[in-house]
């Protein structure tokens, strides 16, 4: 046998035995995931009971909105348009005597807006000279909801105005004729918002905050330094490590996935391959993270609270997950450019609300790419088969 031929067996040899250690790593990772119930509870328990809580529980819609309604001076026109905020599914109206009655109910929390309308209303509506007065009196603690109640409000007097001047047989005196149009949300449901991004921050902690505390919890009980005296080399380690959990982290989306779609009838309008390939790239990087701070922080209460600082709250306030990354002052949003969850979740609202969006799918992609070679990269530069 020559040469050659010695070092192909020997190669071969080599890669076999690569294989098969391989192997052996990541069978050992599956049996300590399936005896491990908080692993378990993590990958499948914690998506479920997250998008429970979220999808019934959170809401950034504003409905029932108790509100005072004061009319000084009955007539056809207040009963007509007071009856529009009782129809509405927006308001509760709750109906008072006097507009110092209603001030008392509004700062003792007990209605979060008043609707005053005068005693000469109906006049000066019948006179056509002047826009009829209405006094819309919020409470502005929660500035969010006020705003929203004010547009509410808005939109049922316009929509009164036409009524009115159809039964007149005229044209409705108001300067400007605007026709809304919602685009990718029509329904306007705040679920179909929140939802789909909540499959990041499960995917963050599935692949950055397990798999920093499972390594962490291997260097405590000294499992690690055995297996840094075996002939397994750090890559295969390091590969152990990853293809397990990237196996539970892929099960935990699916089942993300498909609870946001069959439980809380969320569209998915795009690629189901594309969000399967996006998310692949999302948890690589996740999983990146993790083991980085795994290899700085090898206790399993510090890893655990490094992750969380670092990838879980991050990824659940400066995404865009809840808040508008636009409104954020721009040194925060420069901030946000370094979170992978950012271009992800923007990944994830468009493939399900809008569709194959490739100006938005191509540029986030490739940034969760980068991201998942640097945060890998820097994982296995700081890993070293020693015990210091």
């Amino acid at each position: 046998m020559n040469n050659k031929e010695q070092g192909k067996n020997l190669n071969q040899s080599g890669s076999g035995a690569t294989a098969m250690r391989l192997r052996g790593i990541v069978r050992k990772e599956f049996l300590q995931i399936m005896r491990d119930p908080s692993s378990i509870a993590i990958a499948f328990l914690m998506p479920v009971l997250l998008l429970l809580l979220f999808g019934y529980g959170v809401s950034l819609d504003a409905e029932h909105v108790p509100v005072a309604v004061v009319v000084e001076h009955s007539s056809v026109h207040t009963a007509s348009l007071t009856a529009k905020f009782s129809t509405s599914r927006y308001f509760e109206p709750v109906f008072i005597t006097s507009l110092q009655e209603a001030k008392q109910a509004l700062i003792n929390h007990k209605v979060d807006g008043i609707i005053y309308l005068k005693s000469d209303f109906s006049r000066i509506l019948k006179t056509g000279y002047e826009p009829a007065p209405i006094q819309v009196i919020l409470n502005g603690v929660d500035s969010n909801t006020a705003r929203l109640v004010s547009g509410y409000v808005q939109g049922i007097w316009a929509t009164w105005i036409e009524e009115l001047a159809r039964e007149q047989g005229s044209r409705a005196s108001m300067p400007v004729n605007l026709q809304h149009r919602i685009w990718f949300n029509s329904q306007v449901r705040s679920q179909n918002f929140l939802v789909p991004g909540l499959v990041a921050v499960i995917m963050t902690l599935i692949g950055a905050l397990l798999t920093a505390m499972i390594v962490s919890r291997e260097w405590e009980r000294g499992t690690m330094e055995a297996l840094m005296s075996t002939p397994v080399a750090i890559r295969e380690i390091l590969l152990g490590k990853i293809i397990p959990y990237f196996v539970l982290g892929m099960g935990g989306m699916l089942l993300t996935v498909a609870l946001t779609v069959w439980l809380f009838d969320v569209p998915l309008r795009g690629s189901f391959w594309i969000l399967v390939s996006t998310s692949a790239l999302f948890l690589l990087t996740a999983l990146g993270m993790g083991l980085f701070i795994s290899t700085i922080a090898r206790n399993q209460f510090i890893a655990g609270q490094a992750a969380i600082i670092v990838t879980f709250l991050p990824a659940f306030l400066l995404s865009g997950f809840i808040f508008d990354i636009e409104s954020m002052p721009a040194l925060v949003q420069a901030i946000t450019h370094i979170i992978a969850a950012r271009y992800f979740i923007m990944i994830l609202q468009t493939v399900f609300l809008a569709g194959n969006v490739w100006s938005v799918i191509i540029p986030n992609a490739f940034a969760l790419l980068v991201l998942a070679i640097i945060f890998l990269g820097l994982s296995r530069f700081k890993s070293y088969k020693r015990l210091d």
